[in-house]
């Protein structure tokens, strides 16, 4: 079985390019969001925990975070594959997910970064929350978010290229360019 892991910045378009390749790959797409609110609503221990630190505006901590992921990998539906968004968000998620993965008798095929000019990014977000009539979002928190993403991910990012699991696709131009872009690196790299 095999793990895809999904990168890129907010606005990338990583939620519709996800669907696809779960769909693609007979995959559960996982989230991190998902994930919380799932275990929000069901009241459970690492749910409670989690609503905690939310409700105070805090982050959740790894400790937290990696224990749903855990519950969540470990369910029947992801027994052949899986795809991650969200996860992992800093080095220490990504080495705990190794040692998930080989709990459970998996592997992480391939690491798959959107990127996307910064401008671009910038006009797909603003654009989005003008049509979901959201006024906090304004260009300037959208430049906060992109910076914050920068200074968490790019080491996941490395850690991953330094195992040669990552690879880079181009997410400018139409969902479905990009959609052929990330199929023709999941096929050469899952072998499918």
């Amino acid at each position: 079985m095999s793990a895809v892991i999904l990168l890129g910045p907010p606005g990338a378009g990583k939620g519709t390019q996800a669907v696809r390749i779960g769909e693609r790959l007979s995959i559960p797409v996982i989230s991190t969001g998902e994930i919380f609110r799932s275990n929000m609503a069901e009241g459970t221990e690492i749910g409670k925990q989690a609503k905690s630190y939310m409700d105070r505006g805090e982050f959740v901590p790894d400790s937290v975070t990696n224990a749903m992921v855990k519950a969540r990998l470990s369910a029947p539906d992801a027994t052949q594959g899986f795809l991650l968004d969200g996860y992992p968000r800093n080095v220490e998620q990504a080495r705990v997910l190794a040692d998930f993965c080989e709990e459970l008798g998996t592997h992480i095929g391939v690491v798959l970064e959107i990127q996307v000019d910064e401008d671009e990014v910038v006009a797909r977000m603003l654009k989005r929350a003008e049509e979901q009539h959201r006024a906090d979002d304004s260009e300037p928190v959208m430049r906060h978010r992109l910076e914050v993403y920068r200074e968490q991910t790019e080491p996941v990012a490395s850690f991953y290229a330094d195992l040669d699991l990552l690879e880079t696709v181009d997410g400018s131009g139409s969902i479905d360019e990009v959609s052929e872009r990330i199929f023709t690196v999941l096929d050469a790299r899952l072998g499918r």
